[in-house]
């Protein structure tokens, strides 16, 4: 397709927008890259890579695809074989580990996001490189003190070496005897030695080596002679150390070397994954939809809206292909007909780029060959063209080159020169178009081509609706009803004489006034007929509304009616309470009465007088008990480990036995009670697909394969924490006391949050750093309890 076609219907300006939505340099480059494909293959691809994108921000909002870099300058330089700096195999390394973890989480989805899966093959997981580079490369660029054994060593004597030199420089700026001599009592660096700023005229009082003075010469800064051999040991080791550091980065440069071109390809991976989610993030800024992709050249878009557009835009609905090839748009300046065409255009480039549109999901959008367009003022002075002559340059072009598959919009098609001649080359080239199958939309205000729609099958007319009552477009597009120019409307509207109007009316022939008169009609009843459609639809969408709110006035009459239930249970067995409470005062004083009789005689008095009581009891209150149970079905079907609940103890329990006259002993906590069937419940929510428990089995389970560690290192800190939570869990199950947590030294970021979440969690006692023996500070020992 042609670029001019891209800037006439401000694809680029697309593209500039989606750019805006990438993550780094390479994202963006593709962005402003992009280019529609005629191959129904690669289109259908990259429609279902937007679409898994979208989905993956949706059901997945807090996935990190961030904390890579863009290396392409590291790895040409590795292609060559050059030394990289500390900073630039940091970035090395943190693009390595962002590989890794990106590759995992979407191979862990690949059936969920198989598009994307396929971008994740790309990526390397190099986890020796990795952490060769990242254990030794600090943030920033700095070298890690555990980098090798040789730098941790001379890092400790350049430490004691330090320590030396300041120690001797703060006996002499500490002397009462030699701090006169002294500008200020402190001392400084030049030249990477250690000086002490001495007054010019007392330079012979403090014996040294004068490295530097000041602006205005009354400062000297002298390097004591009692300390100048250490400060040589601190310069010898300084400069091993610079060796030791110039060896480390050849070594990692050479390992980043030797995968130099799987580096390249990860990033081009990394970048292509970038431009996917920029294209699901504009996607959803547009509320656009992946349209039904098909073969044939056909398009039926509903609710379409120009993507470049802001604020209220009303949506067309556009068909073409079907009953149809050619459409004839007709109707007033600025109703939108242009707009109209530039949408049409645009749906069908963003289409083949694999861009969702903003129109309706139920959209059709079939595969075009080639896009034209002729569309706004091309007048070149400089190729001394008119309007028409640039108009014409374009149309001859396009005729010349478009065929069957082939998608043209003609903006005013036949303006710019004598109204009749212009009207008979318009029918011409709309003639020839639709002979050769090229689908077409074309914009004019000439009467003669809604005849030429009228008279020619497979041509149809289409009008932009306007408003004579408000001299005002309403941006509607009508298929199947051609327009009108409204211009008597609008000129009485906007004051021309009524007779200058009438004196009008009276040059067009009678023929001409009778079609006017029946278009206006059409017009009017079209607008009538599409506010009783609307109309309709509002009662509609009143009536929807209504009957949720008659479903949610039920939800709340059903929790009422299970909250009134709960309250009648709770008094039932506050009066069970009360009973229980008064037949033991009963049975009290019956004792007492009965004190001078046998003991054999109080039992049974007192056993009759249970007896009694228990009746009373199960004929007033149970009875309303029971009442309120039977509001609920007892179980259909019961079986030993189904959860049940019992309303008569407010409680969860599980079936262990179902003996004989619907008797049914339950497991409520520690209690088993044997309860009638009908008093028993369903349980809404199961538990498990048989309701059995199994925490013995679970405990015994954990206790034979929990091990007294768990190994974090190489981890993310979110990887590290989501581990160490269910770890803890089932320590705690199996009955450890003591376990350890292995996070490795490295920077200690890793450290800092395990330690972090272990305070104030629940199922730790105490912990802390692990002691030579077990680790050091690589390791946290935790103590449950």
């Amino acid at each position: 397709m042609e670029d001019r076609t891209y800037a006439r219907l401000e694809f680029d300006k697309v593209c500039r927008r989606l750019a805006e939505h990438a993550g780094s340099p390479l994202g963006r480059e593709l962005a402003l890259q992009l280019k529609p494909s005629r191959d129904i293959d690669t289109v259908l691809a990259r429609q279902a890579e937007t679409t898994q994108a979208r989905e993956l921000m949706r059901f997945e909002p807090g996935a990190e695809f961030g904390g890579w870099h863009d290396i392409r300058g590291e790895i040409e330089r590795l292609q060559r074989n050059a030394l990289l700096t500390a900073e630039e195999l940091f970035a090395v390394g943190e693009t390595l580990a962002a590989s890794r973890r990106i590759k995992g989480f979407l191979t862990e989805r690949k059936d969920r996001y198989p598009a994307l899966a396929e971008i994740a093959r790309g990526l390397v997981d190099l986890p020796e490189i990795e952490r060769a580079i990242l254990s030794a490369v600090l943030p920033g660029g700095e070298i890690a003190d555990n980098a090798t054994p040789q730098l941790a060593r001379i890092r400790r004597s350049m430490s004691s070496a330090q320590a030396r030199v300041k120690e001797r420089l703060n006996s002499i700026i500490r002397s009462p005897e030699k701090q006169k001599y002294l500008q200020e009592p402190i001392y400084t660096i030049r030249g990477d030695r250690y000086v002490v700023p001495v007054k010019q005229e007392y330079k012979g009082q403090i014996p040294g080596i004068v490295h530097d003075q000041s602006a205005s010469g009354a400062t000297l800064f002298i390097e004591p002679m009692g300390v100048v051999e250490a400060n040589n040991e601190v310069r010898r080791l300084m400069a091993e150390e610079k060796q030791e550091i110039q060896r480390i980065l050849t070594d990692l440069s050479s390992m980043a070397a030797g995968v130099a071109e799987e580096l390249g390809y990860c990033l081009h991976s990394l970048g292509h994954l970038d431009f996917v989610l920029a294209k699901a993030r504009y996607s959803r800024r547009l509320d656009a939809w992946q349209p039904k992709i098909i073969k044939d050249t056909k398009i039926n878009i509903k609710k379409a809206r120009h993507p470049l557009l802001t604020g209220k835009v009303v949506p067309v609905d556009i068909q073409l292909g079907e009953d149809f090839n050619t459409l004839v748009i007709t109707g007033p300046n600025t109703g939108g007909k242009t707009v109209t065409l530039k949408t049409v255009g645009l749906m069908v480039l963003m289409t083949q780029a694999g861009l969702h549109i903003p129109a309706e999901g139920s959209s059709e959008m079939g595969i075009f060959n080639q896009v034209f367009a002729d569309i706004g003022d091309e007048q070149s002075i400089e190729q001394s063209l008119s309007t028409f002559s640039s108009h014409m340059s374009s149309i001859i072009n396009i005729i010349n080159r478009a065929g069957a598959g082939s998608l043209v919009l003609l903006d005013e098609l036949g303006s710019g020169t004598d109204p009749t001649e212009g009207a008979a080359l318009a029918q011409a080239i709309l003639h020839y178009l639709h002979s050769n199958n090229v689908c077409t939309i074309a914009t004019t205000h000439y009467s003669e081509l809604k005849n030429f729609a009228y008279a020619h099958r497979g041509v149809e007319n289409a009008s932009v609706e306007f408003d004579s009552e408000t001299l005002q477009p309403t941006y509607r597009l009508l298929i199947g009803k051609p327009g009108r120019s409204n211009a008597f409307e609008i000129a009485a509207r906007l004051g021309l004489p009524k007779e200058l109007v009438e004196k009008a009316r009276g040059y067009m022939t009678e023929e001409q006034i009778q079609v006017a008169d029946l278009m206006e009609q059409l017009e009017r009843t079209q607008q009538q007929a599409e506010a009783e459609r609307r109309q309709a639809q509002k009662l509609r969408q009143e009536s929807e509304e209504l009957k949720q709110r008659y479903k949610k006035l039920e939800q709340q009459l059903t929790s009422r009616k299970e909250d009134i239930l709960e309250k009648a249970r709770e008094e039932a067995r506050s009066i069970i309470k009360k009973a229980r409470e008064e037949s033991e005062a009963v049975i009290k004083e019956l004792r007492e009465k009965l004190a001078r009789q046998s003991a054999r005689e109080r039992e049974e008095a007192i056993k009759k007088a249970r007896e009694n009581l228990y009746n009373l009891q199960d004929k007033t209150v149970n009875k309303r008990i029971k009442k309120a149970a039977r509001q609920h079905q007892p179980p259909a079907k019961l079986q030993p480990g189904d959860e049940v609940f019992l309303p008569r103890y407010n409680q969860k329990g599980y079936v262990l036995e179902i003996g004989d006259n619907n008797q049914v002993l339950v497991q409520a906590g520690i209690l088993k009670i044997t309860v009638p069937r009908d008093e028993l419940q369903p349980v809404k929510e199961s538990k498990g697909e048989t309701g059995k428990t199994q925490v013995g089995s679970l405990i015994m389970n954990k206790a034979r394969e929990i091990k007294s560690s768990l190994d974090m290192r190489g981890m993310t800190a979110e990887e590290a924490l989501l581990a160490m939570e269910k770890y803890l869990d089932d320590a705690y199950l199996s009955g450890l006391k003591q376990v350890n947590l292995i996070h490795g030294k490295g920077t200690g970021a890793l450290r800092a949050a395990v330690q972090r979440e272990l305070k104030g969690h629940p199922r730790v006692k105490k912990y802390r750093l692990g002691e030579a023996g077990e680790g050091g500070a690589g390791v946290t020992v935790v103590e449950l309890k």
